[in-house]
């Protein structure tokens, strides 16, 4: 059996929830106290045992590239004044093949993938969406290439979202679960009205595929949005090679808009050693300020 080294991070997107502020800044630079959320993704990939990294990225992106590429003077200087806490965040993710592509056109996660199909080769590999930031014990990636390596199977990352909530999300409609926390699915739906729901087992920003999805990929029309739709070749890879759904049980941050971004950094921010007892502190203050205020 292959082991499980490439990922994909696509960051080819507009950004336009975040405008004006992502007129010239990537969406996946902004950061998440002092960490672009881009970054967080890689330290999750780095952690999971990948070792090659394609970034899809499109135009005005160029600061991921900058970020991720060595800053031998910085590093010379924090070393030099031993300033070894901040030397250590700037080579968090050191010893990693990262790599770019760019994808000419936005049409969809599906096409974003399909880019990167010279990257994969014949290798199983991983998708990891620069929106969900994943935290628990064994990072999210890494339980799913545990489920490879003993299903061989495609298998994607799900959670639990409220009913009402469906219609942001490809949802399952699983068969039954054969383990803990895995399911044998029938169907993936992408985006359904909470009335046609199958399940409230939504599928969030991890994906572990083998490379037949590539031939799918190929011959897949528009769907939602007359986009290219990831989750509509899954639910044909579905039929002809199983695919696999995992349930997540750590805890997930959106930052794919301003108020869940913002939640994001408040929730960082409270384990953050640098800033939690200020934070803290101020949080008391300003609910002491509002309750007064309304009264």
């Amino acid at each position: 059996m292959k082991k499980i080294k490439k990922a994909i991070i696509p960051a080819a997107g507009l950004g336009t929830r975040f405008l004006p502020e992502t007129k010239a800044m990537p969406k996946e630079m902004l950061p998440v106290v002092d960490t672009p959320a881009i970054q967080l993704i890689v330290e999750e990939a780095k952690a999971s045992g990948i070792t090659d990294i394609l970034i899809i990225i499109g135009k005005g992106k160029r600061a991921i590239e900058d970020h991720f590429d060595s800053n031998t003077e910085l590093e010379l200087n924090l070393a030099e004044k031993h300033k070894d806490k901040m030397l250590e965040a700037v080579q968090k993710t050191n010893g990693l093949n990262i790599y770019f592509k760019r994808q000419a056109h936005p049409n969809g996660l599906g096409d974003a993938v399909h880019t990167a199909k010279s990257f994969v080769g014949d290798d199983p590999f991983v998708i990891m969406l620069g929106d969900d930031l994943m935290q628990s014990d064994v990072p999210l990636t890494k339980q799913l290439i545990d489920s490879y390596e003993q299903t061989s199977a495609s298998t994607l990352a799900v959670m639990r979202v409220p009913h009402e909530e469906t219609s942001k999300y490809g949802v399952i409609n699983p068969t039954k679960e054969i383990s803990d926390g895995l399911y044998d699915v029938t169907s993936f739906v992408e985006k359904p009205a909470p009335e046609d729901a199958p399940s409230d087992l939504a599928i969030i920003g991890r994906y572990l595929l083998t490379p037949k999805i590539f031939e799918i990929l190929e011959n897949t029309k528009p769907g939602k949005g007359n986009e290219i739709q990831l989750t509509d070749a899954i639910d044909t890879l579905n039929k002809t090679d199983k695919v696999y759904a995992h349930e997540f049980k750590g805890s997930r941050f959106d930052t794919g808009n301003k108020f869940s971004w913002l939640k994001t950094n408040i929730e960082f921010g409270l384990k953050h050693p640098e800033v939690s007892e200020q934070l803290k502190s101020y949080i008391k203050e300003l609910a002491e300020k509002i309750n007064t205020d309304e009264k």
